[in-house]
């Protein structure tokens, strides 16, 4: 997990036995001491609520060898650098890409897309040749996925060209109490996936009552 405030709530709030999450902190200082103080922080919260998980923390490049699963819990603009640093450790790694492209002005938040299309295809465009992109995550509210004791009914639209690395995505996201994994297709959707979240921001910001929305389909 290489992340921000967003990729640590991910990491940290929704837990399943079996699994170890390395996580990392991006930050100006890029520090690996602070990423293993968040990841200790964590253990011990998942501790309190009875879940034995293994987290540690490293700098971007050493949390990204070594896993099977990478997810760039990077706001948009900083997802090539991320990927860029992270590039010679990927190995055979599925590259999971939640993050969504927005603007802000005096109505709300707007879909902001770079021009390949989607952020999830900047990733693919980006990724070392060899490495799968997956998207996935983009419509989870990090506010409620924080809360461990909160009861989840979203669903979680993964979309890839490469059906193995889908595969796999997929069964991480059943695994995760609370979400049910919905397969959206190609990379190509991706834009119609991640134009969700500031339909859902704006959706929240004007209603009263409503507030950290997810997605359901029925």
């Amino acid at each position: 997990m290489a992340g921000c405030r967003y990729g640590q709530r991910l990491t940290g709030s929704r837990p399943t036995p079996g699994y170890a999450d390395r996580t990392s902190r991006r930050n100006r200082s890029r520090d690996p001491e602070k990423a293993a103080d968040a990841a200790s922080s964590y253990a011990a919260t998942l501790a309190d609520h009875g879940v034995d998980a293994g987290v540690d923390g490293a700098a971007n490049p050493e949390a990204a060898a070594g896993a099977d699963v990478v997810v760039l819990a990077v706001p948009a603009y900083h997802l090539t650098d991320t990927i860029d640093a992270v590039a010679d450790d990927l190995g055979d790694a599925v590259l999971v890409s939640p993050a969504v492209g927005m603007k802000r002005d005096e109505d709300g938040m707007h879909y902001n897309p770079p021009g390949v299309g989607s952020v999830t295809q900047l990733a693919a465009a980006n990724a070392p040749e060899g490495v799968p992109v997956v998207g996935a995550f983009h419509n989870l509210a990090a506010g409620r996925l924080a809360v461990l004791d909160a009861d989840l009914d979203w669903d979680v639209p993964v979309v890839a060209d490469d059906g193995a690395a889908k595969a796999t995505v997929t069964d991480l996201v059943a695994d995760l109490d609370g979400l049910r994994p919905l397969d959206a297709g190609g990379l190509e959707n991706a834009a119609e996936v991640e134009s969700l979240t500031p339909l859902l921001i704006n959706v929240a910001a004007n209603n009263d009552g409503l507030h950290d929305l997810g997605v359901k389909f029925w």
